[in-house]
């Protein structure tokens, strides 16, 4: 699905994050979100009034949990913990930060059911673009088949699929 972030709520999450954290800076001695743990913000969300900031400012303290626990299970090469962290980033990013949206969920969703996949979530900024999909080699084309085919069904649009192996990144050359 097309997005763009020019004019999009992607600014409002941003606004919604720094009131978040100026209301939290009373009460806990941070400089941004990312100081925080999970428990701390447990601890302290109440700062937070709105119920809205609060959603965002939980999207961007467990988010920031999540990424570190994700270099973690990549250094251990457990492929399976990182899968397990991209589908709870994507539960996040559509109930905390809501900046997925329909056809997102779809594809998330529907590559959840599949034996074979180890991890699905959106990518890019959010409001539409496409998802990334940790898919085991032998289940590629079943799930290009019934993923696209659900996605098809429920939305009316023919997805795209674009298969690609992991490199080493990026290195001197």
């Amino acid at each position: 699905v097309k997005h763009s972030l020019v004019g999009s709520e992607y600014n409002v999450r941003r606004s919604q994050c720094e009131s978040a954290l100026k209301q939290l800076q009373k009460v806990v001695d941070i400089q941004t979100l990312g100081d925080l743990d999970i428990e701390q913000f447990e601890a302290h969300k109440s700062a937070i009034a709105d119920p809205v900031e609060q959603k965002r400012a939980k999207h961007a303290v467990y988010e920031n949990q999540r990424t570190l626990e994700a270099v973690k299970a990549l250094k251990e090469n457990d492929i399976a913990a990182f899968g397990k962290l991209m589908n709870e980033s994507h539960v996040s990013l559509r109930d905390d930060y809501e900046v997925s949206c329909p056809e997102m969920h779809t594809l998330a969703e529907e590559a959840w059911k599949l034996p074979g996949v180890l991890g699905s979530r959106m990518t890019g900024g959010g409001f539409g673009g496409c998802t990334v999909s940790i898919v085991e080699n032998d289940a590629v084309d079943g799930f290009m088949e019934k993923v696209g085919a659900a996605y098809e069904k429920r939305t009316g649009i023919k997805p795209a699929f674009y298969v690609v192996d992991i490199g080493q990144g990026a290195g001197v050359i």
